[in-house]
């Protein structure tokens, strides 16, 4: 028998606003995780981005929040994400879910003036949701107080981890009262994760959603060898993206940061229409980045694992993985973005020789073999130069006198790249291999 919202103890107000955004069941962590949580229990929750997660606590908080009052600077209840955009993620679900209340919730993040986010805190805050960082920016500039949280929520913990943000959340979690709710979730418990939960949860309901480790069948998976130097990879790539059929925007998945930043240099130069999203931008740009990707105006999307954990981003047509993921879970996540409801959907992942190894992880993880493709380089080779006259018959001075004219006419070319190096000027050869609707726009770069 399946469950339904209304069965799981949430107040009418929770439930009438479920029902008025279009759900009727809840997901398996959601029907698992609620119920517990409207109990006050301590809970460890292990479920991967696109399970429901974010909901299986925000509705039953909403509940929880229905009585009392929030005081200036003294949050109710707090909620840790490693990302901003994940951060303003949970904020829209409170926004979404909580109509029908009247709540303070105030978020702190990055990339927002301090004055703005200091307002709303003056006015107290039923729901704070932070980064580590920026909460402990407040906390020490003194315009934050901790003694009055209830609900202690602690996301993405594993990515937490590998931010390297465990000691500020070991820190945040001394300054908070003792007698709190502590909510975990993750969706892997390295060693380090384990003795987090052993230390600051109190007899917890740990409750688990299967490892989705398989990869749709919607999605045409490919893989293809690539040189080892980052300058033929980003050959490869760009000659993958104008072979693309049906191709209607792509996210490029790097596994590090400065990568994301070349990469869609790289394709700009080349006249792509692309762009950015790391961890080194401020909030106005990723935002507005995201929304451009959304709304179809940039087809091409260069992203790190970190910035692009858990964004709603629906219907992409293609992803490549510029790099292999050396984590196998992350392919899942990645190639996950596409092949959504039914759509088909294209992966194709770029081996350099060292990372045959991360291959065969990936492989034994989605128990499914991932055929090759044949490379074919579809850029405009650069135009051979015209054979230059002999010299045969000519006497020494004409030779030297016919060196020096030749020199003379190569020289303003001297400096030119061919056309698929990405310190030259965009290829105009090359941009005819790339859909039109795929071509940086005309007119000034802003």
């Amino acid at each position: 028998m399946t469950v339904q919202f209304s069965e799981l103890g949430l107040s009418d107000k929770v439930t009438d606003a479920v029902t008025a955004a279009g759900y009727t069941k809840p997901t398996d962590i959601q029907a698992q995780a609620i119920p517990h949580i409207l109990e006050k229990k301590d809970l460890i929750g292990i479920a991967q981005t696109g399970t429901g997660k974010t909901a299986s606590f925000v509705l039953p908080m909403l509940a929880l929040l229905e009585k009392g009052r929030a005081r200036a600077r003294m949050p109710r209840t707090l909620i840790l994400e490693p990302t901003r955009e994940l951060a303003a993620q949970v904020h829209e679900n409170f926004e979404r879910y909580g109509k029908n209340h009247r709540l303070t919730v105030a978020l702190l993040i990055g990339g927002v003036s301090f004055e703005d986010q200091n307002k709303k805190l003056d006015r107290g805050a039923d729901v704070l949701i932070a980064t580590p960082g920026r909460l402990l920016d407040h906390f020490e500039r003194g315009r934050l107080l901790l003694t009055g949280v209830d609900i202690l929520v602690i996301d993405e913990a594993d990515r937490m981890l590998d931010m390297g943000f465990i000691p500020d959340i070991e820190r945040i979690c001394g300054l908070l009262p003792s007698r709190r709710q502590t909510l975990f979730f993750s969706a892997t418990m390295p060693p380090e994760i384990q003795k987090l939960t052993q230390r600051f949860l109190r007899d917890p309901v740990k409750v688990e959603v299967a490892r989705q480790n398989s990869t749709a069948e919607t999605i045409d998976q490919k893989l293809l060898k690539v040189g080892k130097t980052p300058a033929e990879k980003r050959a490869a790539l760009r000659d993958q993206i104008r072979a693309a059929k049906d191709m209607q925007n792509a996210i490029i998945f790097c596994n590090r940061k400065r990568d994301v930043a070349t990469v869609a240099r790289s394709l700009e130069r080349h006249g792509f229409n692309a762009g950015a999203l790391h961890g080194d931008m401020d909030q106005k740009s990723r935002m507005e980045t995201l929304d451009r990707f959304r709304a179809g105006a940039l087809p091409i999307l260069v992203a790190s694992d970190v910035a692009a954990r858990g964004l709603d981003i629906p219907a992409v047509s293609h992803v490549f993985n510029f790099d292999v993921p050396t984590h196998a879970e992350d392919y899942v996540h990645r190639i996950g973005r596409t092949g959504r409801a039914g759509r088909s959907g294209s992966a194709i992942t770029l081996v350099s020789p060292s990372e045959g190894k991360y291959v065969d992880a990936i492989t034994a993880l989605i128990q499914r073999k991932i055929d090759w493709l044949d490379a074919k380089p579809v850029s405009t080779p650069a135009p051979r130069q015209a054979e230059e006259p002999s010299s045969r018959g000519k006497s020494p001075a004409e030779n030297r006198r016919s060196g020096t004219q030749e020199r003379e006419k190569k020289r303003p070319e001297k400096n030119r790249q061919p056309a698929d190096n990405d310190s030259s000027p965009v290829s105009f050869q090359s941009e005819g291999h790339i859909p039109a609707f795929l071509l940086r726009p005309a007119g000034p770069r802003t």
